[in-house]
């Protein structure tokens, strides 16, 4: 049934039918977590050889001994890695600790408190901004809002960002001096920027402030679930355009390997790297070189990065294949939302009616499934539409999943219909 085409006595009797089955489920009383994209314990215990591996060897390539001080930019072989991920030289890559997002941190307070490659710090301007493409990473939001940054909703469209409202921004306000993307299987959306939308992006630095830079957030740049999808190069097109210094790239093994104790990277130009470094230097004396040897020998002694994600291609594709089949068999022809259907990444991106994604995410709640709060991927938390909801299918076991995606679809329906209800009352 569709849901504008009923009426009023029909909507009624089908919120009660929902109503009753809501009730029911409420007194199982469930605990399911769909909140965060998790690797699941199966897809951690890919890498438990990394435990050992080492076998008291503790030297690199070269005789460095890695359980000392020192190598502020990470050993070769771990930059080598890196490189391989992101596809570009060894040299424009600082292989550091586990995390990203802590690259990503130190980068924006880099560009805020002194600037890169002798560019204006940002913080002397009077309203720095980024563009941020929507639906996104909360995480990436926070950094931003912590540090005062302003920041402009740029939607995101099947080619990546809006490049004709992106290039408006930049036209019109000097003070941009950032984007944030995740170029391949977007969080959450799942889109993978077209050859065009690349180009377009590595052209900003010719019409940007000096200082402005493209913070690439590679994370899922090897997650593919079955057929590989080709990302143009960032690196390629800027060079073409002359503006290789406009691109951070970031990437790490944090879904890879084991979640807490992985490697994280960086590339980019020379100049951006100095300033990256002249920084660390005053906050760390060097990264875990240990676990970057550890990582280095896990690839070449125990799998490829190829083989070893096709096995967690293989856990990850029967959940997503769940939560699509969750939406296609409850939601299809209902116009009760829309959703993305990822051939990589870890999230499915769902829109409810507008108006409604709170409502999914409280009724949710009520019958025991956790999701990632409305609103929490855009700035600030406020989803102007509040219809996005991401789901998060890889933490969970299947048969939780698939209990939870019932739920979830319960709520979608429930909620639209009180919504439409409601609509229908106000009209008299």
């Amino acid at each position: 049934m569709q849901i504008e085409s009923a009426s009023i006595s029909q909507l009624v009797e089908w919120e009660k039918e929902l109503s009753t089955h809501y009730e029911r489920i409420r007194q199982h009383e469930l605990n399911l977590d769909i909140t965060r994209g998790k690797p699941s314990t199966e897809q951690l215990n890919l890498s438990d050889k990394l435990d050992g591996i080492l076998s008291g060897d503790y030297r690199a390539a070269g005789g460095t001994d890695t359980r000392n001080y020192g190598g502020l930019i990470g050993l070769t072989c771990a930059r080598e890695l890196g490189a391989d991920m992101l596809q570009v030289p060894t040299e424009e890559v600082i292989a550091g600790g586990n995390s990203s997002l802590t690259l990503m941190y130190h980068a924006v307070l880099t560009g805020y408190l002194f600037g890169f490659a002798g560019n204006t710090p940002w913080r002397e301007l009077k309203a720095p901004k980024f563009l941020c493409p929507v639906p996104g990473y909360d995480r990436h939001f926070t950094i931003c809002e912590q540090l005062g940054i302003g920041m402009i909703n740029i939607p995101v469209n099947a080619q990546g960002p809006d490049m004709d409202l992106v290039e408006k921004h930049i036209r019109e306000d000097n003070e941009i001096i950032g984007i944030w993307c995740v170029p391949k299987y977007s969080n959450p959306t799942g889109v993978t920027y077209s050859e065009e939308t690349v180009e377009r992006l590595a052209q900003l630095g010719q019409i940007a402030n000096p200082g402005f830079r493209i913070f690439w957030d590679n994370a899922y740049a090897v997650h593919d679930l079955g057929h590989y999808v080709s990302l143009p190069s960032i690196r390629a097109a800027t060079l073409e355009n002359d503006t290789a210094d406009s691109v951070l790239q970031f990437a790490s093994t944090s879904k890879v390997t084991h979640a807490g104790s992985g490697v994280a990277f960086v590339s980019a130009t020379g100049d951006n790297l100095k300033s990256l470094q002249q920084q660390m230097q005053a906050m760390t004396i060097g990264p875990d070189k240990v676990n970057q040897l550890r990582h280095s020998r896990f690839f070449t002694e125990c799998t490829s990065l190829k083989d070893h994600m096709r096995k967690h291609a293989t856990i990850l594709r029967p959940k997503f294949d769940c939560v699509l089949e969750h939406l296609h068999n409850g939601l299809e022809g209902m116009n009760l939302g829309q959703w993305e259907k990822p051939q990589g990444g870890y999230f499915v991106s769902f829109n409810t009616r507008p108006g409604c994604a709170k409502a999914v995410v409280n009724l949710a709640a009520e019958a025991g499934v956790k999701l990632t709060p409305a609103g929490a991927t855009f700035p600030y938390g406020k989803d102007p539409e509040d219809s996005n909801i991401r789901i998060a299918p890889s933490f969970p076991p299947l048969e939780e999943l698939d209990t939870a995606m019932a739920v979830f679809v319960l709520c979608v329906k429930l909620a639209s219909v009180r919504q439409r209800l409601e609509q229908l009352y106000q009209k008299g």
